[in-house]
């Protein structure tokens, strides 16, 4: 199964953005996420209609930060992202008529809701500011 890294990387472009004393061009930002600078300004559409970037084109545009780490959770970003799946488990079908695969059904979407209730808390509570290394780590 493939794995969606869009909140890894984004988390890692906000980390240098927080760093960066200019703006940053897509083109730079789009090679630390290993895609190209299209993909990349797709990928931070969200972000920037929350009101965590800004973005400037032509000479000496690029992106900046527009709120401090401490005051963007995890939980903003993946919200910023559109919510991602979080689980790639389903059920067979929506409207069972048997028995079992109902109460399979039940089971595995009451369990679900309360993974994603912890999931919710818990990045609800991490603020971008705690994943700032001591020091500046090499890009």
């Amino acid at each position: 199964m493939n794995r969606d890294t869009r909140l890894s990387d984004v988390l890692h472009v906000l980390l240098h953005l927080d760093q960066a004393s200019d703006p940053v061009t897509s083109q730079v930002l789009s090679q630390s996420m290993g895609t190209n600078p299209a993909v990349f300004r797709r990928t931070m559409a969200g972000l920037r209609e929350a009101g965590y970037v800004t973005s400037g084109k032509g000479p000496g545009g690029g992106w900046t930060l527009a709120v401090p780490l401490d005051q963007i959770s995890l939980l903003d970003v993946y919200t910023a992202l559109g919510c991602p799946n979080l689980f790639a488990i389903g059920s067979r079908s929506d409207n069972p008529d048997c028995l079992i695969e109902r109460n399979v059904n039940e089971a595995l979407a009451e369990t679900m809701r309360q993974a994603e209730s912890l999931f919710t808390e818990r990045f609800g509570a991490v603020t971008l500011d705690t994943l700032v290394p001591d020091r500046p780590l090499p890009n």
